[in-house]
């Protein structure tokens, strides 16, 4: 069974989250012991979005996945 490096993620509460003001946006990039992903964070008032790939090639084989994800408040 192939498969891609997971990322742990937190939950953020209501009140952390109605702190947030302006817009921000981020990326990742990270890549090692045949892998590589990429990630894109971006918001703005009530919108975000959230966007990651990661592929891997280990023992030969190849795994790849993605994930997006949007809000609005």
């Amino acid at each position: 069974m192939k498969t891609v490096p997971q990322v742990e993620t937190a939950e953020i509460s209501d009140a952390d989250l109605d702190q947030v003001s302006g817009g921000t946006a981020s990326t990742a990039l990270f890549a090692g012991d045949g892998a590589l992903g990429a990630g894109l964070h971006a918001e703005s008032g009530p919108f975000a979005f959230t966007g990651g790939i990661g592929a891997s090639a280990p023992f030969g084989g190849a795994a790849a996945q993605g994930q997006v994800h949007t809000t609005m408040a």
